[in-house]
């Protein structure tokens, strides 16, 4: 086996925190091609589809990858933008707000780089450019509150699979979830606030979080329980009577039972029983995508106002806004506790001093 080298610089060269953030990913344009290609990585995930490969091999190429692409890049057409996808040029956006964050918290570099677990930018191609900044020591973030075998394990699974081919080795960390990290309640409780400042306080509040098969939760993944955690941690913060609001999943697909209950059915349900107004926040993202855009601000709108709603809100994704921002900012500087890099910049030696420390310990060994 070819290991990846790390040629090209001393091995005492300056080095790097790494910091690797990791959304799902997305299509590189909105056409049938790139949306297939992408559904077929995606989909063939074991992590996301645990069917025997034979079985769902047959089921994936010779169905959805044949009926399911046309629709669903005409969905990403609607909400496509001169910038590219928006789950894309927001997450950048967010990525760039954490390298300022960082390099105001920490003393020594940084280097923040944005992988998808789908599609591109890769997390090979991420990692890579960690390596290349000479990051000895990484820390992943999976862009997943809450965790779930589907999403943060799968993300697990590419960043190793990733370093077994590497030579030289980074000290590693990864974050597991941050459901009831209180930065990130804050932000979801703030984000609530602005949004009723603005538009007024509805009847119900519906908390949409993206659902799984009902087996997995069954099986020993605790999504579902870290998303009634969140839901509970904001609504406290809110201070809202228990009748005011509910949990619902959201975009389930093939036949097998889901997570329940259906935000989509949740919203008919309510608008036939007289509720008139109601606000959707989507926790489970990050950032704002085609599930939040096209899903619950648009398809789930009409579905509340066809049965008899007369007043429907949807509140955005943190995104990279500056709660949200200085949030996992907090979150990250935790996590990476203990490193050098981690000391804070009132606290800190200086960098060269500590360099030369280090050199010197290691000629004494």
């Amino acid at each position: 086996m070819l290991y990846a080298n790390t040629r090209g610089g001393p091995h005492d060269s300056p080095e790097t925190l790494g910091v690797l953030l990791v959304n799902l990913g997305t299509p590189d344009a909105p056409t049938v091609p790139a949306v297939r290609r992408y559904l077929a990585e995606f989909l063939w995930d074991p992590r996301v589809v645990e069917l025997p490969r034979p079985l769902w091999w047959l089921i994936l190429h010779g169905i959805i990858l044949r009926a399911r692409p046309p629709r669903t890049a005409r969905n990403y057409q609607a909400v496509w933008t001169p910038e590219g996808s928006p789950l894309m040029v927001i997450s950048k956006r967010l990525a760039a707000a954490m390298q300022t964050a960082l390099a105001a918290r920490f003393a020594a570099p940084v280097k923040v780089v944005l992988g998808m677990r789908y599609g591109n930018p890769s997390i090979p191609s991420a990692l890579a450019q960690l390596r290349a900044a000479h990051a000895r020591r990484i820390l992943v973030l999976p862009l997943y509150p809450q965790y779930s075998a589907t999403t943060t394990a799968s993300t697990f699974d590419a960043v190793t699979a990733e370093l077994r081919t590497w030579r030289w080795l980074p000290e590693l960390r990864f974050v597991n979830q941050y459901h009831d990290d209180p930065g990130y309640i804050a932000a979801l409780a703030a984000s609530i606030r602005s949004y009723w400042a603005a538009h007024g306080e509805p009847e119900r509040l519906l908390f949409s979080f993206h659902g799984i098969p009902k087996d997995y939760f069954l099986n020993g993944d605790p999504y579902y329980c870290q998303c009634q955690k969140t839901a509970r941690l904001v609504v406290e913060d809110l201070g809202l009577a228990k009748e005011r609001w509910l949990l619902s999943f959201q975009s389930r697909f093939g036949l097998q039972e889901w997570l329940k209950p259906y935000t989509d059915e949740t919203l008919k349900e309510w608008a036939a029983t007289g509720v008139r107004s109601v606000h959707v926040i989507s926790p489970g993202f990050a950032a704002d995508c085609l599930e939040t855009i096209e899903e619950i601000s648009v398809e789930n709108r009409d579905y509340f106002l066809e049965s008899g709603g007369q007043s429907y809100g949807y509140i955005p994704c943190l995104n990279d806004g500056p709660e949200h921002i200085a949030g996992l900012a907090g979150l990250i500087e935790r996590h990476c506790a203990g490193w050098p890099e981690s000391a804070p910049l009132a606290d800190s030696p200086d960098l060269n001093t500590r360099r030369e420390r280090a050199r010197e310990l290691g000629a004494a060994a």
